[in-house]
This record gives structure tokens, C-alpha cells and sequence, in this order.
């Protein structure tokens, strides 16, 4: 990797781009090494000298949108913030701000999310493992819980929240133009209804 690193900041986004617009489009099996060398304008041989094998730039790829997306919730974050709506919708608000910035990314984290191959699932499991950890640390974390009904159970709760995030993530699968203000304010009218149903008459 130091290799690619010691590219400039352009070539190296044009070469992110490319493979994360390519794995997006075709998934991680049916992309070869030849068509991310072909959408980044680079040899194929360039391609293995910078990441080795193409598995190793799909794991790259997954960790840096990671990084990408966890450093942007972290830094902009309000923790005083303590109602647990308002923090996911805090949360979601950022990441779409990161989706926005960086294009390529939604397709190929959609796209990464229902990935079957055998060579990468194991990887991907690990990778949003560590994810769902961070989500309920950022969900939980001085969250005030009186507002629950007593009869709630939380974790329930961010069951699903996960299962409507696969909802939530099948809506980008193979587009490049995606109407993130209407799937977002869906997923907010959801969040209102659960809402009403889970917190105490006087906390609405």
C-alpha cells in the first residue's frame, strides 16, 4: 500500500473512484482487475503493483469508506443531544452528508452490503460487526432512556432499526442517481412512528 500512498491526492481519488464505481456496479465477483484499471485510465499491471491481489483493494476500499464515514459521525457528532430519535436522525443526517460528498460511495457500500461472494463474505461480516457496535454506542451512549415505555426493550428496538437500515441501503442498490432528501425523509416518517409507539404519552 505505501506505493499507492505515495501517489498524489488526485491520482489516488481518481483510482478509489474508479474501483469504487466498478465493485458498485458489477459486485465484487463479476469486477475484474482489468475493468477498474480500464475505469481508472492505469494498466492493469499498475493495479497489482499498488494493492497486490484484487481482494486487497476491495478490503481496502471497505475499511477507508468506513474510516471515511465513522470519523465524519464522530467529529460532528452532538452528544448532548439525549434523545434517541434525534440521534439517529443526527447520525443518519451526517452520513448522508458523507454520501453526498463522496458519490461512489453509496452504490458501492450498497452493493458491498448484499455481497455473496465466498472469497469476501466472511470479511464483510467482520467489517459491519464492527459497525453495528459503533451504532449503538452512538445511539446509546448518554441516551435518556426514561422516554421509553416501560414495557420496551431496546434491543429490540435496534433489531429493527437494522433490518429497516437493509431496507434503507436496497434503495441505492445499482444507482448512480439517488434521491437521498425523499429516502431519507421516509426513513424519518418511520422514525415518527416508532416513536409514538415506544415513548411515554408526555415525551411527545
Amino acid at each position: 500500500m505505501e506505493k499507492f500512498k505515495n501517489l498524489s491526492q488526485e491520482k489516488q481519488d481518481m483510482i478509489i473512484n474508479a474501483a469504487l464505481k466498478t465493485f458498485g456496479t458489477n459486485g465484487y465477483k463479476k469486477t475484474s482487475v482489468s475493468d477498474i484499471a480500464y475505469a481508472a485510465g492505469i494498466s492493469k499491471a499498475m493495479v497489482f503493483h499498488y494493492f497486490g491481489t484484487k481482494k486487497a483493494l476491495y478490503l481496502y476500499l471497505l475499511e477507508l469508506c468506513g474510516t471515511i464515514v465513522t470519523n465524519e459521525v464522530i467529529n460532528r457528532f452532538d452528544n448532548t443531544i439525549t434523545d434517541f430519535f434525534e440521534r439517529i436522525k443526527m447520525a443518519t443526517e451526517i452520513e448522508l452528508s458523507v454520501m453526498k460528498q463522496y458519490p461512489p460511495i453509496p452504490t458501492f457500500l450498497t452493493s458491498m452490503y448484499f455481497e455473496e461472494d465466498e472469497e469476501v463474505k466472511d470479511d464483510i461480516k467482520a467489517i459491519l460487526a464492527q459497525g453495528e457496535g459503533f451504532r449503538e454506542k452512538i445511539a446509546f451512549d448518554g441516551m435518556d432512556v426514561s422516554k421509553f415505555k416501560d414495557t420496551i426493550d431496546l434491543k429490540i428496538v435496534m433489531k429493527m432499526l437494522y433490518w429497516m437500515t437493509d431496507g434503507f441501503m436496497n434503495q441505492f442498490s445499482g444507482k448512480t442517481d439517488v434521491d437521498f432528501e425523499g429516502i431519507c425523509n421516509e426513513f424519518y416518517d418511520c422514525m415518527e412512528m416508532l416513536k409514538k409507539n415506544f415513548y411515554k404519552e408526555e415525551y411527545l
